[in-house]
């Protein structure tokens, strides 16, 4: 018989949809966060979200909680498909569209949308200055809330090299944001 989602009182199978209802509700805040912290766009954010939890649902039947719990593995579905999505942005880039083709029009009539992520222009600014190892790991500690072991067993570093990256970024991130905020009352005139 199959092994149920709690391991204790197990009223809930892994393969119903209750229970898969239930992960998604726990975890789709921790999913959404980690792409958000590594991507720029809200649309693409919510896109990789959506397939992430479509991947799960097909795969629910094959989750294994003595493996990992449901959290760390939505969070490997999110990693190996944000690794599918850089490496597919890679493949199609492209020269942009000359101007005076026949699309400018409509196109420029449009407003432009606010993609966004919600974070402000100076902690994007100060992401991006870190390098994608550093990146990722935030993203997984604060965007997709896992801890140090976890993150450990994801990424196959030991625990002390996720924590030395993760301080290490957290320095540099702040730093970012102080030389940022001491620009900015220089910037402006009297």
């Amino acid at each position: 018989m199959e092994r149920s989602l709690h391991a204790i009182g197990g009223a809930v199978s892994r393969e119903s949809p209750e229970a898969f209802a239930q992960a998604y509700d726990e975890h789709v805040w921790n999913v959404y966060g980690f792409f958000g912290y590594r991507l720029g766009s809200r649309e693409e954010v919510e896109d990789l979200t959506q397939l992430t939890f479509e991947r799960a649902l097909r795969a629910w039947g094959r989750f294994d909680e003595r493996r990992a719990n449901v959290r760390t593995w939505l969070l490997v579905i999110a990693h190996n498909l944000l690794v599918d999505h850089y490496r597919s942005k890679a493949a199609a880039r492209h020269d942009p569209i000359p101007s005076g083709e026949a699309g400018d029009n409509i196109l420029g009539q449009a407003e432009p949308l606010d993609q966004r992520l919600g974070l402000s222009p100076e902690l994007e600014t100060a992401l991006n200055a870190l390098d994608g190892r550093e990146r990722e790991l935030l993203a997984l500690r604060f965007g997709g809330d896992l801890t140090g072991r976890e993150i450990a067993e994801l990424t196959g570093l030991s625990l002390a090299n996720v924590q030395q990256i993760l301080s290490r970024a957290l320095r540099k991130l702040r730093s970012e944001l102080e030389s940022t905020a001491k620009a900015e009352p220089a910037e402006t005139p009297h």
